[in-house]
């Protein structure tokens, strides 16, 4: 994949002068390898504002014109910004025919209707998104494309059942490490009350029945009367104290 790109040079030198041109909407980047010398560049934002957050942004080629000159180049490294995350710094190295670079190539899978885990609700697990090549400088692979299609649930996927891009070579050499795997589909169920609580909360409700029958129960002698009995034989009281007493019977009087 080949893009084309326009740049110029900077004559920058401190850190204010940095900062100006980053105002103004460039990105300050530098170009080395090859015989010719380190060249100070810089490069309109808006031009490389999408691209940048492609995942093989580092691994994609370039014709970048600077000034009218156009040279092959690769990304090699990006710095951002810690708080806004935009792009601070690209450094770019010219490619120089016949030589080899290592490079990190996104992992794409395919056929993934053709999977029969999948179909059955099964996850794709993906443990590496990218693999470290060795590959020629005017020959790098856009994607390593890994097939899916009869792998069941429970399959791995290592990289020795991958079929790599045509003259490239793996990094890791030291062991058959896992790209993928097809896990078997996760179902979360809802945590049961432990049988403790369910205990204690049983005794509880026992206890205040315990005591709501103790309140209703009569006094025994000596003790003094519950609540509600008080306030019964309060009543009683109250009524005793209203009730009138007989008048006594007059006598008739005596005739003189």
């Amino acid at each position: 994949m080949i893009n084309n790109l326009r740049a110029a040079k900077r004559e920058t030198k401190t850190k204010g002068q940095l900062n100006i041109l980053r105002t103004k909407g460039f990105i300050p980047a530098i170009l080395y390898g090859g015989k010719s010398p380190n060249l100070k560049i810089s490069i309109e934002e808006k031009f490389v504002k999408d691209i940048l957050r492609s995942e093989n942004f580092l691994s994609t080629v370039f014709d970048i014109d600077i000034d009218g000159k156009k040279e092959k180049v690769i990304p090699r490294e990006v710095t951002y910004h810690v708080l806004s995350e935009r792009p601070t710094h690209i450094d770019f190295m010219r490619i120089v025919g016949g030589s080899k670079i290592i490079l990190e190539i996104p992992v794409k899978f395919k056929n993934n209707e053709e999977c029969a885990g999948l179909k059955k609700g099964g996850v794709l697990n993906i443990v590496r998104r990218k693999i470290e090549l060795k590959c020629k400088a005017e020959n790098i692979p856009e994607n390593i494309e890994v097939d899916l299609s009869g792998l069941d649930i429970g399959a791995s996927i290592r990289i020795s059942s991958v079929n790599l891009p045509e003259n490239t070579s793996l990094t890791i050499t030291d062991r058959d490490f896992v790209v993928a795997t097809i896990a078997a589909p996760t179902i979360v169920k809802e945590p049961e009350k432990p049988a403790e609580e369910t205990t204690a909360e049983g005794a509880e409700g026992e206890a205040a029945t315990a005591e709501g029958e103790a309140a209703a129960a009569p006094g025994k002698e000596g003790e003094a009367p519950k609540k509600d009995e008080k306030g019964k034989e309060g009543t009683a009281d109250k009524k005793q104290v209203g009730e009138k007493k007989p008048s006594a019977e007059k006598k008739p009087a005596e005739k003189k």
